[in-house]
């Protein structure tokens, strides 16, 4: 029996995507193989890798000063590809909001950077996105991270008038809402939050912006490589690229494209932050309500001693994932493309019942 799934990743999938993947395992696209057994060097993956940078990018509404790379390494990796490539002794701004910014700061200072924290949340447990910057006289680049999964906070808006073009790492919102990449020369994001399975990661990236960066780098660790070689210098997650190509067109002919997929998300939120507002303090946002994410959705309950309960009842109801991130507890509801309002709904339900006996 399939579950309500709000794990923060890897996390659900569409259901006609998966139903596709099941259906192809043996013979994809008439190979007589799975893709998993397939050559990342046969025309037909080599077709299918291109044809899911093209739908990518049509998806976003961006042009050939776009380059779509395939990565591996996670999130993590490019925390120390970034600054590698392009602050070695040289002055870099970080904007710190949780986690997972505070990791790409930190690893910026192990690559040879001057990393800066122009501005930080840090000193209300990373609550809200802050709105006001000190930046660096002559930074390289601006990073942040746009959703944070851990704390539960969104960039409703991105930062305007930077120093500098921004770099984000948008892992658990990427393709949750039209984006306006204006100011940006890189984004990065892990596949398994609203993507595909994890061990890929997605880099877009502009071309010229690539070639500012250091030289005499290892071959995997230098931008231009994945460039040159559209991301087959080394055998790439060929699986995981199949899977993504497929959400991919599961948005843009299901969903009907990114402004929708963010009206169905706004709802999806809308419904559950309500829930939890309207609980008479039973449940508790851990978020500042102006910089609340849509996409994780942190609360707790007014009594810690009722966390393990609620899981353990969550579970037999056919609900998993609710578990808060393992270093600040609590609770998460992840709420990405896949999980539909029937799961927000039966989520809703689950906790006015528990309120209702242990309240």
């Amino acid at each position: 029996m399939r579950v309500f799934n709000f794990n923060g990743g890897p996390a659900a999938l569409p259901t006609p995507v998966l139903e596709r993947v099941a259906a192809e395992t043996l013979d994809w696209n008439g190979t007589g193989m799975s893709i998993m057994e397939n050559s990342h060097r046969a025309k037909e993956v080599v077709a299918m890798a291109e044809e899911t940078q093209a739908d990518l990018l049509e998806l976003l509404g961006l042009g050939a000063d776009w380059k779509v790379l395939f990565c591996q390494g996670g999130a993590s990796l490019q925390f120390a590809m970034i600054p590698l490539n392009f602050a070695q002794g040289a002055e870099c701004d970080y904007l710190d909001t949780g986690l997972w910014s505070t990791k790409a700061y930190q690893e910026a200072q192990i690559c040879g950077a001057k990393p800066h924290i122009a501005a930080s949340s840090k000193g209300d447990d990373f609550t809200y996105i802050p709105s006001e910057f000190n930046y660096s006289k002559a930074p390289k680049y601006v990073y942040f991270t746009s959703n944070n999964t851990v704390r539960g906070t969104q960039w409703p808006t991105f930062p305007k008038k930077a120093p500098a073009p921004l770099i984000s790492d948008m892992s658990s919102e990427f393709l949750s809402r039209p984006l306006d990449l204006t100011d940006f020369v890189l984004i990065h994001a892990g596949a398994q939050k609203n993507v595909g399975p994890a061990g890929l990661t997605i880099v877009l990236i502009k071309p010229e912006w690539a070639n500012t960066g250091a030289k005499g780098l290892p071959h995997l660790l230098d931008y231009r490589t994945y460039i040159e070689h559209d991301s087959m210098f080394n055998t790439p997650p060929v699986f995981a690229i199949y899977v993504a190509g497929l959400v991919f067109k599961w948005l843009k002919n299901d969903i009907g494209g990114l402004g929708n997929i963010q009206k169905l998300n706004a709802a999806k939120a809308k419904a559950l932050y309500e829930a939890i507002d309207q609980s008479g303090g039973f449940y508790q946002g851990t978020a500042r309500k102006d910089s609340r994410s849509p996409m994780n959705v942190t609360f707790r309950l007014v009594n810690a001693d009722l966390d393990k309960p609620f899981l353990e009842e969550a579970k037999k109801a056919g609900m998993v994932g609710l578990n808060g991130h393992r270093s600040v507890g609590g609770m998460r509801a992840s709420l990405y493309n896949a999980v539909d309002m029937a799961a927000v709904k039966t989520l809703i339900d689950f906790m006015a019942e528990f309120q209702k006996k242990r309240g």
